[in-house]
């Protein structure tokens, strides 16, 4: 299996086959220019949270590509008032685990606001743990740093994708606390470099993980890691 990122907080899991996109913001992004987000066609779409940098390219993804939207209760709500089908939205909370063909995904807390591009209320954020084959994965959306994550370091994680760039998330000192409260030395990346508020240096921010021992990556966009 691979995850390809796109930039953002956007990524893609390829599950042999079944595709995975979460939180879809491509073609706003100025560093995602050379993304065609029309060649993107996903089987399914989770949204960890409805803020504009996360949900931007959700309606015409889905459109193209029939994806079903996964995403917490008011968050799919607002995904159906989007015109995608009733049929095609798994509305789901903390604690809920949905089976799916490609294997089991795991709602769990994340600590950040929510709400629509427009701005009504839509619920709370959220992260996932995907358990695909024998590997568990945990994307933690938005987020700052919280002792919830310690309820994860039991399950040995693979790999976690973790928001480093600051100001609105957790920044990468407190990126690589989380990663030790949930104990997984393999981090990517997510959610810096877009906006100056969030802008990071690269190279300090892998050094950084390198001496505790962990390894940060930092995949271009449009690049791809093996899982």
């Amino acid at each position: 299996m691979k995850v390809t990122y796109y930039g953002q907080s956007c990524v893609e899991f390829d599950f042999d086959g079944t595709k995975v996109l979460l939180d879809p913001f491509i073609s706003q992004n100025p560093l995602a220019e050379g993304i065609d987000i029309d060649r993107i066609k996903p089987d399914y779409i989770f949204l960890s949270h409805a803020h504009g940098d996360h949900v931007a390219d959700m309606a015409h993804i889905q459109k193209q590509s029939n994806a079903t939207v996964a995403a917490i209760v008011e968050t799919a709500a607002w995904v159906k008032s989007q015109g995608v089908p009733e049929d095609k939205v798994i509305d789901f909370n903390f604690g809920g685990t949905l089976d799916l063909p490609f294997g089991k995904v795991k709602m769990v807390y994340a600590l950040h606001t929510n709400s629509t591009p427009d701005g009504p209320y839509a619920g709370v954020a959220a992260g996932f743990v995907f358990f695909v084959g024998e590997k568990k994965i945990y994307f933690a959306g938005d987020t700052a740093l919280t002792m919830e994550m310690k309820l994860l370091a039991d399950l040995a994680l693979d790999w976690a994708f973790l928001p480093i760039g600051g100001h609105y998330t957790m920044d990468v000192d407190d990126a690589l606390r989380a990663a030790d409260f949930v104990q997984c030395k393999n981090v990517i990346g997510i959610h810096y470099n877009t906006f100056p508020p969030i802008s990071i240096d690269p190279e300090q921010a892998a050094a950084t993980f390198s001496a505790a021992g962990k390894k940060l990556y930092l995949p271009l966009i449009g690049g791809e890691i093996l899982l």
